[in-house]
C-alpha cells in the first residue's frame, strides 16, 4: 500500500507543527522520518495513522482518500515508544486484543497469534506477562500485536527510543529481516540518524515542520541537500570562507570547488566530515592546513583525533586503526591536514 501526503498543514496554537508538507512512501517500502525534537515527526506519522486530523492537506492510501476515517478505518498498525501493553494481559492476550475487539473466531486467534509469537522470536513466552519480559521482548510483542489484525500500513513512533544500546542494534537488525519478510509499508519515526540508515529503504529529513530533504540513505549522507543535513547527520566541521572561480579559500588554504566557476567572490561556509581529512606530516601542497595534536581517542573502531590550527580552529578527524598505527599520532605533535572532500553552502542554503 502506498501512501501519498499532499499539502498537510498542523497548527496547536501559534505553535506550526507542520507547513504544507508534501511526500510519497512507496509500497513495501519502509521509510525513516527522522529529525530532532519538535521538526514534526511524530505529528506527521499521528496524521497519518488518524490519530490527529490535519488543519489542511490529505492523505491518500494506495490513491484512495483516507482523511477522514478513523485510526480503525485506515488498518493501520501503530507501534508506541514506550510499548502500551496491557499489563494485566499476558503476552499472547496483548497480541491478540486487536483480534478478540474484532469478533475474530477463537481458532484462528489462536493460529495468528502463535504465528506472530514464532515470527517475533517469543514462542514459548504467551503466558508471561509484560512485567516479566525485557524491554526488548516487549517492544517485539508490541510490534507483534500491531501486525496481529493484518494492517495495511505499519507505523511506529521512537520504538527503540526507551531501550539501551545493544538492545536497540539487535532490535534494528531484527526489524529490518522482519521487513524484508513482510514486506508491510512501514513508516518510522527515529532522531538516530545511524538507526535510519541502517533500517531504512528511504529517509525523510525533517526541521521545523518542513521537509528539508528525502531520498536513499547514502544520497542524503553523501548529498546533503542543506547546511541542516550536512550539520545534522554526524559530526561535521565548519569553515566559514570565500568563494571564486572554483576555489574555496578557507583556513589559510584553497580547495578545488569546479562547480563555483564564477569570477565574483562569495562568502560561503564549508563542511568536511572527520573521516574526509587525511593527516600527513609534510604539507600536500597549498591544500594542507598546519595543526597541533590537541586530543587522541583511541578506544574504539575509530580513533578520533582532535587538533587547533595555528587560528584557533577547532578541527576533529577520525582515523582507521591502520592509519593511526602507521602515523602514531601523539598529543602536542604538529601535523597537516588535507580535507579530501568538501561540501560549500552559501549564506542562503542553497548548495552548489
Amino acid at each position: 500500500m502506498s501512501i501519498s501526503i499532499r499539502n498537510v498543514s498542523k497548527r496547536f496554537g501559534a505553535f506550526t507543527a507542520l507547513n504544507n508538507v508534501s511526500l510519497e512512501v512507496g509500497s513495501g517500502s519502509l521509510l525513516a522520518l527522522l529529525g530532532p525534537s519538535g521538526s514534526g515527526k511524530t505529528t506527521l506519522l499521528r496524521i497519518i495513522a488518524g490519530l490527529e486530523q490535519a488543519d489542511t492537506g490529505s492523505i491518500h492510501v494506495q490513491d484512495s482518500d483516507v482523511s477522514q476515517l478513523s485510526a480503525r478505518e485506515r488498518e493501520v498498525g501503530f507501534v508506541f515508544q514506550h510499548y502500551a501493553l496491557f499489563k494485566h494481559m499476558s503476552v499472547f492476550e496483548n497480541v491478540a486484543f486487536g483480534m478478540r475487539v474484532r469478533h475474530t473466531p477463537n481458532d484462528e486467534v489462536q493460529t495468528r497469534v502463535n504465528e506472530l509469537l514464532h515470527l517475533v522470536r517469543l514462542e514459548g513466552l504467551g503466558s508471561r506477562y509484560p512485567s516479566e519480559l525485557s524491554g526488548g521482548q516487549r517492544q517485539r510483542v508490541a510490534l507483534a500485536r500491531a501486525l496481529a489484525v493484518k494492517p495495511r500500513l505499519l507505523l511506529l513512533d521512537e520504538p527503540f527510543g526507551a531501550l539501551d544500546a545493544k538492545v536497540r542494534q539487535e532490535l534494528r537488525t531484527w526489524l529490518r529481516r522482519l521487513h524484508e519478510e513482510m514486506h508491510v509499508t512501514t513508516v518510522f519515526v527515529t532522531h538516530d540518524q545511524e538507526e535510519a540508515f541502517e533500517v531504512a529503504d528511504q529517509v525523510v529529513v525533517m526541521r521545523q515542520g518542513n521537509i528539508e530533504q528525502a531520498g536513499s540513505p547514502q544520497d542524503v549522507f553523501d548529498h546533503p541537500a542543506t547546511p541542516f543535513v550536512m550539520d545534522f547527520l554526524g559530526h561535521v566541521n565548519v569553515f566559514h570562507g570565500r568563494l571564486e572561480a572554483g576555489q574555496m579559500h578557507l583556513g589559510g588554504i584553497a580547495v578545488e570547488y569546479p562547480e563555483y566557476q564564477q569570477t565574483e567572490s562569495r562568502d560561503a561556509t564549508a563542511y568536511v566530515r572527520p573521516h574526509e581529512v587525511e593527516l600527513h606530516r609534510s604539507p600536500q601542497g597549498d591544500t594542507s592546513l598546519s595543526v597541533r595534536v590537541v586530543h587522541v581517542n583511541p578506544a574504539g573502531p575509530v580513533i578520533r583525533v582532535r587538533l587547533l590550527s595555528a587560528a584557533g580552529a577547532a578541527l576533529n578527524v577520525d582515523l582507521s586503526p591502520g592509519q593511526y598505527g602507521e602515523l602514531k599520532v601523539r598529543p602536542g605533535e604538529d601535523l597537516y591536514a588535507t580535507p579530501k572532500r568538501v561540501r560549500v553552502f552559501l549564506p542562503d542554503d542553497y548548495s552548489i
